[in-house]
C-alpha cells in the first residue's frame, strides 16, 4: 500500500542510526537518552502516519458507500400519482451510511406499489440483498398485473442471490416483506411477508391494518401455491398510510422500554393537519429523542398520504407528478 512508504523510510533510518551512529553505540546514560528520544520520534510519527492514512480511507469507503446507497436506495419523489410520499432511514451502526432496510415507491398502471422489507443483519453485509431484492421489485412491479406475481418474482431473485453469494447454502438469510398497492379510487391491496402490518392516520385516529397472519419471511420457506392478496381497506383523500421496519416498534431507551409507536402516530395524527413529511419528521425525532444513541437494529419509515382532490373518485389522477425528492437518510 502507498501509505506504507513513508513508515518504511522511517524504519530504515532508525536502524541506519543505531548500526551506523557512533553515539548510538556508546552505552552511557546520555547516549542512551538520546537513542530513546530518536526512536521514540520515530515510532510516534509512524503511528501518526498510519493513523491519518487509514481515517483518509475510512472517509474514502464512506463516501463511496454512501454514493452506492443514494443510488441504490435512491430518494422517493415527493409526490407519486396523487400521493404524497415522505421516507427516512436509521443505520444501526454507527457512522454508517448503509443498511439492511428497503423500500420503494413506484407508479403503475395497476395502482402505486410500494414495497418495504427488512434484511437479516445490517450494514454491507446486506447490501447485496438488498439490491436484489429492490432491482426485481422495480422492474416486476410494472410487468405483473397481479401483486403475487410481484412476489413470486421477488422470490425468484432472492433465491438466485443466496445461491450465488452462499453455494455451499450454509448461511441463513431471509427478507421481511410488505408488499401494498394503492389503486386510483383508494383501495388498498397487500401481500406480507413476516413485515410489521402498516398503520393507516385518519382524522385523528391511529390504527394498525392487521389484516391476518403474514406469510414467513421471504427466504425461509417456499411461497405456497395461491397468495391471494389481503385487502387493507381504503385510503380515503388526507389520510395517511405508514410503512416501518421493526427496527421503529422494536428499540429500547435506557431503561428498556419499547417506543410507543402507535401513541406517537396518534399524537401526530391528533396534531394535524396531516402531512408525509410532517408524519416522517415527528416519528424519527421522538425515536432518536427515545434511544439516545445508535439504533441497535436499522429503521426505515415511509408514509404514503392520499392527497388526491376527492372530487376524483375512482377516476385517479391522470399521471405521475415528480418534485424535489425528500432525504432518506437521518442526519
Amino acid at each position: 500500500m502507498r501509505w506504507l512508504g513513508l513508515p518504511t523510510v522511517w524504519g530504515a533510518a532508525a536502524v541506519t542510526y543505531k548500526l551506523a551512529c557512533p553515539l548510538a553505540q556508546q552505552n552511557d546514560l546520555p547516549a542512551r537518552v538520546l537513542t530513546s528520544a530518536v526512536f521514540f520520534a520515530v515510532g510516534t510519527g509512524l503511528i501518526l502516519h498510519v493513523r491519518r492514512s487509514l481515517t483518509r480511507e475510512l472517509r474514502q469507503l464512506r463516501r463511496v458507500a454512501g454514493a452506492a446507497q443514494s443510488a441504490l436506495l435512491r430518494p422517493p419523489p415527493s409526490r407519486v400519482d396523487g400521493l404524497d410520499v415522505a421516507a427516512v432511514q436509521v443505520a444501526a451502526e454507527r457512522g454508517a451510511a448503509i443498511g439492511g432496510d428497503l423500500y420503494e415507491v413506484v407508479a403503475t398502471e395497476h395502482g402505486v406499489r410500494a414495497v418495504m422489507g427488512d434484511v437479516r443483519g445490517h450494514g454491507i453485509g446486506a447490501f447485496g440483498t438488498v439490491a436484489a431484492v429492490l432491482g426485481c421489485f422495480r422492474e416486476a412491479a410494472h410487468d405483473e398485473k397481479d401483486l403475487g406475481d410481484v412476489l413470486r418474482r421477488l422470490e425468484r431473485a432472492l433465491d438466485r442471490h443466496l445461491r450465488l453469494e452462499h453455494p455451499a447454502g450454509d448461511i441463513e438469510e431471509f427478507v421481511t416483506l410488505l408488499l401494498v398497492e394503492i389503486r386510483a379510487d383508494g383501495e388498498m391491496l397487500a401481500l406480507n411477508c413476516g413485515h410489521p402490518w402498516p398503520y393507516r392516520l385518519s382524522g385523528t385516529r391511529a390504527e394498525q391494518l392487521a389484516a391476518g397472519d403474514p406469510h414467513p419471511p421471504l427466504g425461509l420457506f417456499p411461497l405456497p401455491p395461491v397468495l391471494p392478496t389481503v385487502g387493507l381497506g381504503r385510503l380515503e383523500p388526507d389520510d395517511a398510510l405508514f410503512l416501518f421496519t421493526d427496527g421503529a416498534q422494536d428499540a429500547r431507551d435506557a431503561r428498556g422500554a419499547f417506543f410507543p409507536l402507535a401513541t406517537a402516530l396518534t399524537g401526530a395524527a391528533a396534531d394535524g393537519p396531516l402531512s408525509a413529511q410532517g408524519v416522517v419528521g415527528r416519528i424519527s425525532t421522538a425515536l432518536r429523542h427515545h434511544i439516545r444513541g445508535t439504533p441497535p437494529d436499522d429503521i426505515a419509515l415511509l408514509v404514503l398520504r392520499n392527497g388526491r382532490p376527492a372530487h376524483l373518485g375512482a377516476r385517479g389522477t391522470a399521471r405521475t407528478t415528480t418534485t424535489h425528492p425528500r432525504t432518506t437518510r437521518a442526519p
